[in-house]
């Protein structure tokens, strides 16, 4: 890490700010809550998202070293070094270190509407587990460097910090940078393959077939280079093809959306849907995400794909 600015937050050791500002005239729709660098080694680490109260807020964690662990809905994940746990409260899920375990992370906790909506956006597409950018990594160390020195002591320096970390997640999503890379891979003919056929059966067979693999060793490849079975990431596009689906065609049926990604059984597809987004098809359509997510899901399908090397 060098002298990055990651580095300088980790020599301080541990330390955490909780940002506590008198109230103004004007609300401010976007706010750091509380900033941090910690290590935790024990199974006293345990964040219930149902027992934080009803004041809506969220959490980006960042891991450094070790692991923790994530319960989201229905599916478990290990949150390991370079990745970024992303988390709106209140929602079903807890994380917590596991006993005899070490969890290094530095996090920035931030409230408000404008925060909300935009990071609500950004979950749609990505889920709780963020894959960032070294320089977005940089600048939300920034930011909780800058919060934790009290930089931001006043209700408008501290907005404009909570802004940059919001936005610096926005870019790193939604931003030019997510294009395809130029690089072709044994797996980007599989990647262009399934994207272009979510409406048809995918499977592990059928895509092995593609690159002229056997499924064993198609299916290590793919693991490898794209991050996940291709079986979840087959399901993981299916659920981004039809959040785009209801977020830009709102008068087409749930049922219908279902059969165009691929989902025959219309009773299933709510319950993958809500294990991909947190929340079901017809919430999405009902609530403010609906609207916040409709002008940028249109590239969906190549931002998907970033994982490729």
């Amino acid at each position: 890490m060098g002298n990055s600015v990651l580095s300088s937050l980790i020599a301080r050791g541990p330390t955490m700010k909780t940002v506590s500002l008198p109230r103004g005239r004007h609300r401010l729709h976007c706010m750091p809550t509380s900033a941090g660098y910690e290590v935790r080694t024990d199974a006293s680490y345990n964040w219930d998202g149902r027992k934080r109260g009803q004041s809506p807020f969220s959490v980006v964690q960042y891991t450094i070293g070790g692991a923790g662990h994530l319960r989201y809905e229905n599916r478990r994940y290990r949150i390991v070094p370079g990745e970024t746990l992303f988390l709106l409260v209140p929602h079903n899920h807890r994380y917590w270190v596991e006993d005899g375990g070490r969890w290094e992370f530095f996090w920035i906790s931030m409230n408000g509407d404008e925060a909300l909506r935009i990071q609500k956006s950004i979950q749609a597409a990505t889920g709780p587990v963020l894959h960032l950018k070294p320089q977005t990594i940089e600048t939300l160390a920034g930011c909780a460097l800058s919060l934790i020195d009290v930089k931001g002591e006043t209700p408008g320096a501290a907005s404009a910090i909570a802004y940059e970390a919001t936005m610096a997640l926005y870019d790193d999503v939604f931003g030019s940078s997510s294009a395809l890379p130029a690089t072709q891979t044994a797996m980007r003919p599989v990647v262009d393959h399934i994207l272009a056929n979510l409406d048809k059966a995918l499977g592990v067979e059928q895509l092995a077939a593609v690159c002229n693999l056997s499924r064993a060793h198609f299916s290590r490849q793919f693991a490898q280079q794209v991050g996940m079975p291709p079986a979840e990431f087959v399901l993981q596009e299916r659920m981004r093809r039809a959040a785009k689906l209801l977020a830009t065609n709102g008068d087409l049926p749930i049922k219908e959306v279902a059969a165009m990604v691929g989902i025959e059984d219309s009773n299933y597809f709510p319950k993958i849907f809500r294990r991909v987004f947190g929340i079901s098809p017809t919430e999405f359509r009902t609530t403010g995400m609906y609207a916040s997510v409709s002008n940028h899901l249109g590239d969906a399908d190549a931002s998907a794909v970033r994982r490729l090397p």
